[in-house]
């Protein structure tokens, strides 16, 4: 089963068993989190759910797997001709997840 949910302001699409990288979410690592914002369950044509926000009783079961930070991103800006130049960066935090299981009603 497919399934389509939102998670700090980006769509996934998973299935049972995938391992996905998220925004940071505050869960320590073998701990088990659940996403009810589910927009989408299928299994093909036939058998496919689109909610209007979200599909009604559908949740998703994953378990945090690690907690790290990403690569570094520099940020330059630049004045031409002003001799201003500035360079920045940071590393974004991000949660890696299993997902376990996918739950319709």
């Amino acid at each position: 089963m497919l399934a389509v949910f939102k998670n700090g302001g980006k769509q996934y699409l998973v299935k049972a068993g995938d391992v996905i990288k998220l925004e940071k979410i505050e869960a320590k690592v073998g701990e088990s989190i659940t996403f009810s914002e589910v927009m989408f369950l299928g299994e093909g044509k036939e058998n496919s759910v689109i909610g209007y926000d979200f599909v009604k009783g559908a949740k998703i079961k994953a378990e945090v797997v690690s907690q790290q930070k990403d690569k570094k991103i520099l940020v330059f800006k630049k004045k031409r001709r002003k001799d201003y130049k500035r360079l920045k960066g940071h590393r974004q935090q991000s949660t890696t997840v299993k997902i376990n299981s996918i739950e319709a009603r």
